[in-house]
């Protein structure tokens, strides 16, 4: 009986790892749909952890080293774009990027050395502020130029969780 309870909290962790892995493209989602989903991984968490439906649950998504919803979005995107400069990406999604310091009128300019992203014009806002290009760079160019500046996917994660707030998430 312990034995199925375990597997079946680890079968729970499992599939929210997934919806976690697979969140950017959740990026310019309607708040209500997210608050929704970030209900459903707090329902996970509160069963994880076997705590009681009145317990906070900031403190066990720390412990579980979980972000919320809209920080985790900002956080796959992030990673995303930076597997693309770096060329861990597929192609496809990296030729959607393109860096200031690319561009020729930009070469002048303080922004090549803030390795900052052109955000891509749109003509539907709301169908256009979601897709990747646009939704990446801003994520991307809204994080600090130290964080930016990691030499490593490992130290670039560690410090985009750590180093910086939800609002720069």
């Amino acid at each position: 009986m312990l034995h199925d309870i375990a597997l079946y909290k680890f079968n729970i962790y499992i599939h929210i790892y997934k919806v976690a892995f697979c969140c950017s493209v959740l990026a310019g989602t309607s708040g209500r749909l997210l608050s929704r989903l970030q209900s459903v991984l707090n329902a996970a968490a509160r069963l994880i952890l076997s705590a009681r439906k009145s317990d906070h649950t900031t403190l066990m998504l720390r412990e579980l080293q979980w972000l919320r919803v809209p920080e985790q979005i900002q956080f796959r995107l992030c990673v995303l774009v930076y597997r693309c400069l770096h060329g861990t990406a597929p192609s496809y999604l990296a030729d959607c990027l393109r860096r200031s310091a690319d561009i020729d009128g930009r070469r002048r300019l303080r922004s090549p050395e803030s390795n900052m992203l052109v955000i891509a014009s749109m003509h539907r806002s709301t169908l256009g502020d979601r897709s990747f290009p646009v939704a990446a760079s801003r994520a991307w160019n809204g994080l600090t130029a130290s964080v930016r500046a990691a030499t490593s996917l490992v130290s670039f994660s560690k410090e985009l969780k750590t180093g910086s707030s939800p609002e720069e998430l």
